[in-house]
């Protein structure tokens, strides 16, 4: 599916009914159905939507269950990547059974005193060009755990939202969906499922729970 996503215009702009390009990209593996992008459908675009119908007829998407390469295409043996293709992570880092993203940990150089748990912050993570909006989990210490939240709910009139301007992401919590488990200690690259960009991230691994795991030290720019 990497290789799709790379493909889509890459707005994230959830007007498909999924958080990411890279979700859509998988159903239209399936399904063959291009309908409910609607950058797709503009002229711009009309050599992208070609270029992924060829791929579609020469590739056959398949589900991989090893360590090296849980997600590849036949005849690609491509394992678990960024948008930027030379960026290879040990695995992809989704959300804890029942709960919508991975977790994280920021930092508001604001230093705000008025942020609670329910709030919806919106945000810049330092190093990322992205706005992100997320919704606190609980805030100790200057620290607020949160949920990131997709853009389709700027759709609501109910929507509100407390801008905190640029956070330090201090760290990660989640369960690893793709790839091997790393020990506690290890220094590690990671794929966080709803990052918006798609790339890897670094870290150092504080804490093991079978697969779930908590990483600090996080840093977006990955060594060679």
């Amino acid at each position: 599916m990497a290789e799709i996503t790379k493909m889509l215009p890459g707005y994230n702009c959830g007007e498909c009914g999924h958080l990411q390009c890279k979700d859509y990209a998988e159903e239209i593996s399936i399904k063959r159905d291009f309908s409910k992008c609607p950058h797709l459908e503009l002229e711009r675009f009309i050599d992208t939507k070609a270029e992924i119908q060829e791929y579609l007829t020469t590739h056959i998407v398949i589900e991989e269950k090893g360590e090296d390469f849980p997600v590849a295409c036949q005849g690609c043996g491509e394992g678990i990547t960024g948008l930027k293709g030379d960026r290879r992570a040990d695995f992809s880092l989704g959300p804890n059974p029942g709960e919508p993203s991975c977790r994280e940990d920021l930092f508001p150089f604001a230093r705000l005193n008025d942020i609670e748990p329910g709030d919806v912050l919106r945000y810049r993570a330092l190093g990322c060009p992205v706005i992100h909006f997320a919704k606190v989990i609980m805030y100790n210490q200057g620290i607020a755990t949160v949920h990131l939240a997709g853009p389709h709910q700027l759709l609501s009139d109910e929507f509100h939202y407390k801008d905190v301007g640029i956070c330090m992401v201090t760290g990660f919590e989640g369960s690893v969906n793709h790839g091997r488990v790393p020990d506690v200690g290890e220094t590690i690259k990671f794929l966080p499922s709803h990052c918006r960009m798609q790339q890897v991230h670094s870290g150092v691994i504080v804490h093991s729970e079978g697969n779930k795991l908590r990483i600090e030290g996080i840093d977006l720019k990955v060594w060679r």
